[in-house]
C-alpha cells in the first residue's frame, strides 16, 4: 500500500482479503471492480471503497449469487434485499432436492436395492405432485369399473389419499415408494377391492342375529384394544386372560361351551374380511400424510385371532 495515496495494489488486495490475484484481476477486467487509479507504470490501484466493494462481491459470491446479478446490485439496479429474497427461494429448493436425494440414498441403503429397484425408486421419487396424484387417482379409478363391492372400496380409498410432501422425511419417502409399488400390483388391486374395509359389526358374524353380533363385536373390540395399546404379546398369560373374557361372553350369548371349537370358530370369523396387506396400505397412507395414528382405531382382529389360536394350540398340547 502506498502510505501517501492510501491505495492498494492487486497483490495488497489479495493479501488483505484472501482472494487470488487472478480472481481480482478478472473482477477488474469484467467491470465489477474498476481500479481507482493507475500508477505511472500503468499498474492498477484501489482505494478503501474498492476494498469494501471487493469484500461485498466475495460475500455475495459465497451466497452463490451470480456475477451478472452482483453487477446489478453494485450498479444500484437491484437491492440486496431483493436479491436475498430470490436467492433464499432458490436455496430452499436446493435444500429440498438435497434432502430428497439423502432420503432416497438412505432408503436404497436400508433395502440393499438391486439396480432394477434403484431405477424404480429413482423414477417414483422424481414424479411431480401432479404425477403422484394421477398415479393414486388411476389406482382408485381402476376399482370402480368392476363390482359394487369394488366401487365401495374405491369410495373408502378416496377419503384418505396419500399426499407426499415436497420435503418428505425418510419414513414418508419409504412409505410412498412402498405404496406406489402396491398400487401397481395387480394382485393387490384385486385384494383391496374386496377387503378395503372390514365388514360392519352386524355382518361380522355370519349366522348370528345382527343385534347380538354387533354387541359381541363391540365387546371384543373394547376388551382387546387396551391390551393392544399396552403392546401385550398375544401369546402371553396376560393375553390369555383377555381372551378368556371375550370367549366367555361369546359362549354365554351364543349358548355354546367355551371350548376349543368355539375359539376356532371365533378366530375364523374375525379373520374373514381382514387382509393384513390392505391394513398395511392404510398404515402407509397414515405415514405419508403424517397423520397421528390412534391405537383405538387400529384393527383389533389380527391380535385377537393370534391370541385365540395361540391359546388353542397350548390347550391341545396339554391334552
Amino acid at each position: 500500500m502506498n502510505g501517501t495515496t492510501s491505495l492498494y495494489s492487486i497483490g495488497s488486495l489479495a493479501a488483505l482479503t484472501g482472494v487470488p490475484v487472478r480472481t481480482i484481476r478478472f473482477y477488474s477486467d469484467s467491470g465489477l471492480l474498476p481500479p481507482t487509479d493507475r500508477t505511472p507504470a500503468g499498474y492498477r490501484s484501489y482505494d478503501e471503497a474498492a476494498l469494501t466493494r471487493l469484500r461485498t462481491i466475495c460475500a455475495l459470491r459465497e451466497l452463490d449469487i451470480g456475477l451478472a446479478t452482483i453487477s446489478r446490485v453494485l450498479g444500484g439496479d437491484l437491492s440486496v434485499a431483493e436479491v436475498a429474497a430470490v436467492q433464499a427461494d432458490a436455496t430452499e429448493l436446493q435444500i429440498r432436492v438435497l434432502r430428497l436425494r439423502h432420503s432416497v440414498l438412505r432408503h436404497l441403503a436400508r433395502r440393499r436395492s438391486t439396480p432394477e429397484e434403484t431405477l424404480l425408486v429413482h423414477e417414483l421419487t422424481r414424479l411431480t405432485s401432479d404425477e403422484r396424484r394421477r398415479l393414486v387417482t388411476d389406482f382408485i379409478t381402476s376399482l370402480t369399473a368392476t363390482t359394487q363391492v369394488a366401487a365401495t372400496a374405491a369410495a373408502a380409498l378416496r377419503t384418505a389419499v396419500p399426499d407426499l410432501p415436497e420435503d418428505p422425511s425418510h419414513a414418508q419417502l419409504a412409505a410412498w415408494v412402498e405404496l406406489a409399488e402396491l398400487m401397481g400390483d395387480t394382485d393387490f388391486r384385486a385384494r383391496v377391492a374386496h377387503a378395503t374395509l372390514p365388514p360392519s359389526d352386524e355382518d361380522a358374524l355370519p349366522g348370528v342375529a345382527p343385534h347380538t353380533a354387533a354387541d359381541l363385536v363391540r365387546f371384543a373390540r373394547q376388551t382387546v384394544t387396551p391390551a393392544i395399546e399396552a403392546q401385550t404379546d398375544p401369546h402371553s398369560e396376560q393375553a390369555a386372560a383377555v381372551v378368556e373374557t371375550v370367549v366367555s361372553r361369546f359362549a354365554t350369548a351364543l349358548a355354546r361351551p367355551a371350548d376349543p371349537e368355539l375359539r376356532a370358530w371365533m378366530a375364523q370369523q374375525f379373520e374373514q374380511g381382514h387382509d393384513p396387506l390392505v391394513e398395511r396400505y392404510w398404515r402407509l397412507v397414515w405415514t405419508v400424510n403424517d397423520w397421528h395414528v390412534l391405537p383405538g382405531h387400529l384393527p383389533f382382529q389380527p391380535w385377537l385371532v393370534t391370541a385365540l389360536r395361540g391359546r388353542r394350540a397350548d390347550e391341545q398340547a396339554i391334552h
